[in-house]
């Protein structure tokens, strides 16, 4: 069984067995990642900023192939923001097709971390209680794209 094979699985482990893993503690993942696989090779943004169903796909599969491409040497966050934040809430106000929540869901049990912007929180009354488990909230998601770009990411926005 490969290093990468390993990781992953305990990842699944962690997620499955504690209701913990990497992916609920939302903006401490990269931290947490690091800790454990040490710095990876790779690391990645996506800014979700859309409710489109094309776009929700299209983001979220190349999240997909990154992941299987790159294994456990990246690490990404998907920083969400604007009409895109109901991928993240308990109860969206606009349709996000349970296939998308799926694929949330799983890409967060990969280690994926999602971070949600509390200025569009705020804007439609929603805390971190409207959001899912494992969102990590940014005060600004701008502002968290840039930090994290100083901090070695590459940004992908459609």
């Amino acid at each position: 069984m490969t290093t990468d094979t390993r990781r992953r699985r305990l990842l699944k482990w962690l997620t499955a067995t504690t209701g913990l893993g990497l992916a609920s503690r939302g903006a401490q993942a990269a931290t947490e990642h690091q800790d454990l696989f040490g710095e990876p090779e790779h690391k990645l943004v996506y800014q979700f900023n859309q409710a489109d169903l094309d776009y929700m796909d299209a983001v979220l599969f190349s999240v997909g192939a990154m992941l299987r491409q790159h294994g456990d040497n990246i690490h990404m966050v998907i920083t969400v923001i604007g009409p895109g934040i109901h991928i993240l809430a308990k109860q969206p106000r606009r349709p996000v097709p349970e296939l998308i929540r799926q694929r949330v869901s799983s890409l967060a049990a990969y280690g994926v971390a999602f971070h949600a912007c509390g200025n569009t929180m705020k804007s439609l009354d929603w805390t971190k209680d409207d959001m899912l488990e494992f969102a990590g909230i940014v005060e600004i998601g701008a502002d968290d794209l840039m930090t994290l770009q100083e901090q070695g990411y590459s940004y992908i926005s459609w």
